[in-house]
């Protein structure tokens, strides 16, 4: 019989005579269970001293430790340099399902663990399922999505229930994104230096409790309820989504805590045991590859076992059907500091029977040495594909600049065609293109409004003198900066906004659209809003014509792509051979023939034509073809004669402002007329070849 798991069942556990809390601490001496008054939360009602087993997890019950009650630790231990133990205050357990003090801003406030009874009636209501192969992927954040729509009742705007009522679903589904992806929402922090600056952390990368919903986000009511309700709250908004066929994927921060640096407040860890959960030198100074001040130590068994709780928790308990792992390559480097993709947390989750059925996305890096992993992580993983990202803002935006600046765009169309395709020569042959999450802006950086209308970024309002944000945007403004009433260069602007939200509409792997991108949402040139919850983070529902042709565009985009599986591959293609659900692809030029190599290099040729077969498995047969045309002279185009292809008809022009297109047939062979700087899909007719 194998041996009992050493580090099972950590937090609390209720029983019929109360509840028993096991937490690990490898190096301290004592620890002491504190559940306090429900009434008043500076008076405990009952001390219990924890008994330590072999492996370091302390153990003790307590009758007061029933649903509803609000519990701290206490911990005591040795002194050098590598420790932090106080046992004059009281800690955070790092498995507390709830925070009873809301509202932690700082080192001054002081959470406590809440108790609470894990039933919510689900209604029978299952997961959406979606595969892989048909998501798009939503980017949201709680309280910025709704704060300001007038749809929605003013106490439920900006709240777990705000993104759950009929309006926001309505929205949602009409645009036909499959997956919203939550910016954090487990219970977060802001650190000390933004609430001495009268700010706040809005974005939530600074983690206070694994276990909990962000308290902040749920509805008044709720809050003043207390825990339980935060969390059935958080518990009807998936449970809303799902029945509106949406799937939950959540934006989790496991790389760092809201501890900061050595010096930063004491939560939790560090008094629990400092030298065992944060990653140190042989001195005891952090070691730090997240640039948040921390990082934990993934090279031990507790942190790791820690994180695949928390996920599971979420995942079972909460239904969610995702995971971002945000700065991952922190997650995956082992004792030695060093990046494996077979660590121990990246295997435990693709092994765990539950995990594995998760969408799992990696953000594939890290400030540490070796912290760039983009490709590198195991099969199961879909990544935030940087290079996909750099590469079509590049095209569409930096080549059109240098192009007018110099009279040449600099590059050929060969590295847009690789990224097009679903970036082969960044992913594994056996991963495919379904490993690539691709994207053109996120949460942090310009917005797609802003990359086209700003050259640098314009941050002085986060109080950094604009040191703060990335200054390798790849953006440009078209001829002036920011705000501007030149027909030619809003013309301009809103052709490129339309070319890339093609791009990645259309390109094989996983798209992502950053909310507010679909109705030109702006920051006004700030490229790292992390510490604005105002109108300048908050989507605005007050649209124009511009931003509903826009809307429309993007609702057109992402039915074309549902409606046609060339657009959708799971796997690579094989040159000269079939393989399943995989494209069978052709590339030809203006002149429809085969591409040569200056064809694919020369910065005066950048014309493409994307003859694109799917070879089905569970779908009908499907053949697109898209016309690529970056440079700014109108050119004509010599539709490509193909076997089994009789003739195509036009879906999609990027040339034009409105969603709607006249749908035209041309037969292989015509001419047809292609706008500059312009996009044009057509679905390639005929018997299947």
């Amino acid at each position: 019989m194998p041996a009992p798991d050493p580090l099972r069942d950590l937090g609390v556990r209720p029983g019929p005579d109360g509840g028993t809390v096991r937490v690990w601490s490898a190096h301290a001496e004592s620890v002491e269970l504190e559940v306090f008054a429900a009434d008043d939360l500076g008076w405990a009602v009952e001390r219990v001293d924890l008994r330590r087993d072999e492996h370091g997890v302390w153990e003790g019950s307590a009758a007061s430790l029933v649903p509803g009650a609000r519990y701290g630790l206490r911990v005591d231990g040795p002194v050098g340099p590598e420790h932090a133990f106080n046992p004059a205050q009281t800690l955070l357990d790092p498995y507390a399902r709830g925070i009873a003090s809301a509202g932690v801003r700082s080192w001054r406030g002081v959470a406590l663990g809440s108790l609470e009874s894990e039933g919510f009636d689900w209604g029978g209501i299952g997961r959406p399922g979606t595969g892989r192969d048909h998501t798009v992927v939503y980017e949201a954040h709680v309280r910025g999505f709704s704060r300001a729509n007038p749809a929605i009742p003013a106490k439920l705007r900006g709240t777990y229930a705000g993104l759950a009522h009929d309006a926001s679903l309505e929205y949602l589904t009409s645009l036909g994104v499959t997956a919203v992806e939550l910016l954090p929402v487990q219970a977060f922090a802001s650190e000390d230096r933004l609430v001495r600056q009268g700010k706040v952390n809005y974005w939530g990368y600074n983690t206070l409790a694994f276990f909990a919903p962000h308290a902040a986000y749920a509805s008044p009511a709720a809050q003043a309820a207390g825990p339980a309700a935060v969390r059935r709250e958080f518990a009807g908004m998936v449970k809303r989504l799902h029945e509106a066929g949406l799937e939950v994927i959540l934006d989790v921060v496991y790389n760092h805590t809201a501890e900061e640096g050595r010096e930063g407040p004491t939560y939790s860890f560090r008094g629990l045991d400092n030298a065992s959960y944060y990653r140190q030198d042989a001195h005891g100074r952090y070691v730090d590859t997240t640039g948040c001040g921390n990082s934990l130590d993934f090279g031990r068994d507790a942190p790791v076992r820690m994180v695949l709780d928390s996920m599971r928790y979420w995942a079972e308990e909460l239904r969610v059907d995702g995971f971002r792992l945000d700065l991952a390559a922190t997650l995956g480097r082992d004792e030695h500091d060093a990046f494996t993709p077979d660590h121990p947390l990246l295997r435990g989750m693709l092994d765990d029977p539950v995990l594995s059925q998760s969408k799992l996305i990696a953000e594939p890096w890290d400030v540490g040495p070796g912290g760039w992993q983009t490709g590198n992580f195991p099969a199961g993983f879909s990544e935030w594909n940087d290079r996909y990202r750099d590469r079509m803002r590049d095209f569409w935006l930096g080549d059109l600049r240098r192009e007018r600046d110099t009279g040449s765009a600099g590059s050929g169309i060969g590295r847009f065609a690789t990224r097009l395709a679903g970036s082969s020569n960044t992913f594994a042959a056996s991963r495919g293109p379904l490993a690539s999450l691709n994207f053109i802006t996120a949460h942090d950086g310009f917005t797609l409004a802003d990359l086209v209308a700003y050259d640098v970024k314009h941050n002085l309002g986060n109080g950094e003198d604009n040191r703060d944000g990335t200054d390798g945007n790849n953006s440009y403004n078209h001829g002036a900066e920011g705000p501007t009433d030149d027909p030619a260069i809003l013309t301009a602007r809103r052709r490129s906004i339309r070319n890339l939200l093609g791009t990645l509409l259309l390109s094989a792997g996983v798209p992502m659209i950053t909310a507010g991108d679909e109705v030109g949402r702006t920051q006004r040139g700030n490229n790292n809003a992390y510490c604005h919850d105002s109108e300048l983070t908050w989507l605005d529902w007050a649209r124009g014509p511009e931003q509903e042709a826009l809307l429309g565009t993007v609702r057109r985009l992402i039915r074309l792509r549902a409606e046609n599986p060339a657009l959708r591959p799971v796997r690579y293609g094989v040159f000269g051979e079939t393989t399943p659900s995989a494209n069978q692809v052709d590339w030809y030029n203006a002149d429809g023939e085969t591409m040569t190599i200056d064809d694919w290099n020369s910065p005066a040729e950048r014309t493409l034509q994307y003859l694109a077969a799917s070879t089905p498995e569970y779908e009908a047969f499907n053949r697109i073809l898209l016309v690529v045309h970056a440079l700014e002279q109108e050119t004509e185009v010599v539709l490509p004669e193909h076997d089994g292809v009789t003739h195509y008809t036009l879906l999609w022009d990027s040339a034009s402002g409105s969603p709607d297109v006249v749908a035209e047939d041309a037969d292989p062979g015509d001419k047809v007329e292609v706008s500059a700087l312009s996009i044009q899909l057509y679905r390639a007719e005929g018997p299947q070849a």
